[in-house]
């Protein structure tokens, strides 16, 4: 019986991973290391504290040896600096009727600044719940994300669906064992394997979506 869905942000709701991706690899070299686009990508949906190291290692360095406050400032100012808001077009018209249906959350690795600033400017008063990689300690690929997201929803695992476009989010819905949508936007379908359903595109999500029914009496 379905009762809500989790999106991921990037990637799904809005079209900014470039803008990440070109901001991370800008504090990397003004830190002396070197990182590439597919690295970023493959990393999507960790918060910075879980995420960095992994990127330190990609540029074969040791994290100890570098302040993550440091880099992680410059990659806000720089994310700040470059960034071009962009939903996906559609995707807030159909989340305007998906909330007459279902409840809605939004389970982000971004910090709370970034995510809410988002939400806030393109989706106002859609999202029930908005987590973000500041409000756990564990970030994707760990579950702890989107438990936290079913827990404030009030809802069971088994009447959700998450959506992701990345690797860690997806295997972190299914380490939540919740049913999971892969769309693959930066990435090659058969790297999201681990979804249960993973469709082409944005068009085809939304149509998707839209086509879904909610549990008897919610929300109509």
């Amino acid at each position: 019986m379905l009762k809500a869905l989790i999106f991921d942000m990037d990637g799904v709701l809005v079209d900014s991973m470039p803008f990440h991706a070109a901001a991370w690899k800008k504090a990397f070299i003004e830190m002396g290391m070197e990182i590439q686009d597919q690295d970023i990508y493959a990393i999507e949906g960790s918060n910075p504290k879980n995420g960095l190291p992994l990127l330190i290692r990609k540029a074969r360095q040791k994290p100890e040896a570098y302040d993550f406050e440091t880099i992680t400032s410059i990659y806000r100012k720089e994310f700040k600096r470059v960034f071009k808001l962009k939903a996906f077009d559609g995707m807030r018209e159909c989340l305007e009727v998906l909330k007459k249906r279902f409840l809605l959350s939004v389970v982000s690795g971004s910090d709370h600044l970034i995510v809410h600033g988002i939400v806030d400017q393109l989706f106002p008063g859609i999202f029930d719940i908005v987590v973000t990689g500041d409000d756990v300690k564990n970030s994707k690929p760990d579950p702890d994300p989107f438990l936290k997201a079913v827990k404030l929803l009030n809802v069971q695992r088994e009447e959700c669906i998450v959506i992701e476009n990345a690797i860690l989010g997806v295997e972190a819905a299914k380490k939540a064992e919740i049913y999971c949508i892969g769309i693959p936007t930066y990435l090659k379908p058969s790297q999201l394997d681990r979804a249960d359903l993973v469709v082409g595109d944005h068009k085809q999500l939304m149509q998707h979506l839209l086509s879904l029914e909610p549990a008897h009496g919610f929300r109509v």
